[in-house]
């Protein structure tokens, strides 16, 4: 079975009320996300592929929040294990430029991004996330 390490992130902005960015995959709505290349360390991973997938070059990561998440796909006919650590950060940008790999982005509330995330695992990790903002001390990070 091969293995995949990859590094994404769950990107937030206040205008006025909380939003998150998804993004359209063609086949799955989607946090922005990339391989690990050499030499990287995930939270770097994470911020290059944010920026090549939106253009957006101002978030500001959040400390302390980092989980990881495991799944199991098929790649030309060999199993694979996909890793996945994502890393939380917040934008005053609104701006998204779109790579070629995606048709699609939207802003959305909380319940919204809820709704359009394709896979549990992903609607698991948006409430880890938003439970972590939510209980952050005023005017950290």
């Amino acid at each position: 079975m091969g293995r995949e390490i990859s590094a994404g992130v769950i990107l937030a902005r206040n205008k006025p009320q909380r939003e998150y960015l998804v993004l359209d995959y063609g086949t799955h709505w989607d946090f922005p996300k990339g391989h690990i290349e050499a030499g990287e360390d995930p939270e770097t991973a994470a911020a290059r592929e944010l920026q090549e997938e939106t253009g957006i070059r101002d978030a500001q990561f959040v400390p302390g929040f980092k989980e990881s998440m495991r799944y199991f796909y098929r790649k030309a006919g060999e199993g694979m294990l996909k890793v996945v650590i994502y890393f939380l950060a917040e934008t005053p940008t609104g701006d998204v430029i779109l790579s070629h790999e995606h048709s699609g982005f939207a802003w959305l509330s909380l319940e919204e991004t809820v709704k359009r995330l394709t896979f549990k695992n992903a609607r698991d990790l948006l409430a880890k996330a938003h439970a972590f903002l939510e209980t952050r001390a005023p005017g950290v990070g």
